[in-house]
C-alpha cells in the first residue's frame, strides 16, 4: 500500500465509495479548507460582475462531485485533480452567464454568497473562456500539459502539489509548464488575449 493509500483522505474517500454515509461528513470537514484554498486561488482574477464567490464554489464543486454520481477515486491525489477541473468547468459556465449578461440577455447578475470574499475580482469572462478553449486544444495535442495548466492555472497549486498530483517529478511538471505557458502565450496571441498572470 502506498503513502498516498494510507492518507486519511484516501481512506474517507474509499469508504464513501462502498456507501459508508457517515465518511461522507468527514471528508467534508477534511477537504473543504484545501478546496476552499483552491476557490480562493481561483477567484483571485475574476472580474467585476462575477456571480460566484469562493464559498460557493466550493460548494457547487462539492456537489458535482458527489451530488449525482458515484466514482471509485482512486486516491487523495486523484480526487484534488478532479476537483481543480470541475472547478474550471463551473468558473468557465459562470464566464458565460457573464457574457450573455453583458451582451444585453436581460439578467442580472446575483452574487450567491451574501457577504463578499476579499479576493481582488479583476478577469474578463471573455480572458476565460480564451483560456478554456486553449486549452481544450492544448488538451488535444498533450493532456498532461493541459492537466499542468489546469492544477496551476485554475487550482493555483505550485510545482510541488502539482507533481504530487500527477505523480510525477517536479522537474517534470516544471518543463512542462515553461512549454505550456509558452504554447498558450502563442496560441491565445492569435486571439488578442494576454495574460500576464500565466
Amino acid at each position: 500500500m502506498s503513502d498516498s493509500e494510507h492518507h486519511p483522505i484516501t481512506q474517507l474517500l474509499n469508504a464513501a465509495g462502498r456507501g459508508d454515509a457517515g465518511s461522507g461528513e468527514k471528508l467534508w470537514t477534511l477537504v473543504y479548507n484545501e478546496l476552499r484554498g483552491m476557490a480562493r486561488q481561483q477567484m483571485a482574477v475574476e472580474g467585476p460582475g462575477h456571480t460566484l464567490q469562493p464559498t460557493a464554489l466550493v460548494h457547487e464543486a462539492y456537489v458535482r462531485l458527489f451530488g449525482h454520481t458515484h466514482v471509485d477515486w482512486a486516491d487523495r491525489r486523484h480526487f484534488f485533480a478532479t476537483a481543480s477541473l470541475v472547478m474550471r468547468r463551473i468558473r468557465v459556465d459562470d464566464a458565460r452567464k457573464r457574457k450573455r449578461i453583458k451582451r444585453g440577455s436581460g439578467e442580472t447578475p446575483v452574487s450567491t454568497e451574501e457577504t463578499p470574499d476579499p479576493a481582488v475580482f479583476e478577469q474578463d469572462p471573455a480572458e476565460v473562456l480564451a483560456i478554456d478553449e486553449a486549452l481544450e486544444k492544448l488538451k488535444s495535442i498533450d493532456p498532461r500539459k493541459a492537466q499542468i495548466v489546469t492544477l496551476r492555472y485554475f487550482a493555483g497549486m505550485n510545482i510541488d502539489e502539482t507533481a504530487a498530483a500527477l505523480d510525477v517529478s517536479p522537474r517534470t511538471v516544471d518543463g512542462d509548464w515553461r512549454l505550456a505557458r509558452a504554447w498558450l502565450h502563442r496560441e491565445l496571441s492569435k486571439g488578442d488575449t494576454t495574460l500576464d498572470n500565466l
